[in-house]
């Protein structure tokens, strides 16, 4: 029988769904403010689908913010719930002007949560699910989908930002506990 153990921190993220710059701004004080420095944040790419338009606006766009703070991967769902409320509090006229996606990665996985179920996500509690969206191959030293990954998370460009992230994060780890680094 394996004993239980806690998780080794993880590296918080958050992808913002925005069509405003004013809107992105706003999104990211609230952010910064909830959860401490951005230490990386990728470049404005235009969002693939116009799910989101109609409440968002036309021409969405999408940005990866990464966090200084670790976390314990226990707190996601939790994130979640203050992510819904940062969008709830930048409503205009009954409509969402940002979408927060947050999330983290580890040496294995990058993980993101969802108030969605489906066959893939796993109840985390408070309404909340957790997906396996990319996981680390040690072959190919890279993260690949799954079969149900969302189209921008397959990107190169994102895939090679998440592997970096996931390379500062383990860097970050050997120096906070070199000792126990073996496991990651």
């Amino acid at each position: 029988m394996g004993a239980p153990r806690m998780p080794h921190p993880a590296m918080l993220f958050a992808g913002v769904l925005y069509a405003s710059v004013e809107s992105l701004q706003r999104a990211n004080f609230l952010l910064r403010k909830e959860f401490g420095g951005i230490t990386r944040e990728t470049p404005p790419r235009r969002w693939h689908s116009d799910y989101y338009s109609q409440e968002l606006g036309p021409s969405v766009e999408r940005k990866f913010y990464f966090f200084g703070r670790l976390i314990d991967p226990g707190e996601l769902a939790e994130i979640k719930l203050k992510t819904n409320r940062m969008e709830t509090g930048l409503l205009e006229e009954g409509k969402r002007k940002v979408n927060i996606d947050p999330g983290y990665i580890t040496a294995a996985k990058l993980v993101l949560v969802s108030t969605k179920d489906y066959a893939h996500r796993v109840y985390l509690g408070r309404g909340i699910y957790g997906e396996s969206t990319l996981l680390w191959s040690a072959k190919d030293k890279t993260f690949v989908p799954h079969l149900y990954t969302y189209s921008d998370f397959k990107e190169k460009q994102n895939i090679r930002v998440f592997s970096e992230m996931r390379a500062a994060l383990l860097q970050a780890l050997k120096s906070e506990s070199p000792e126990d680094s073996t496991r990651l």
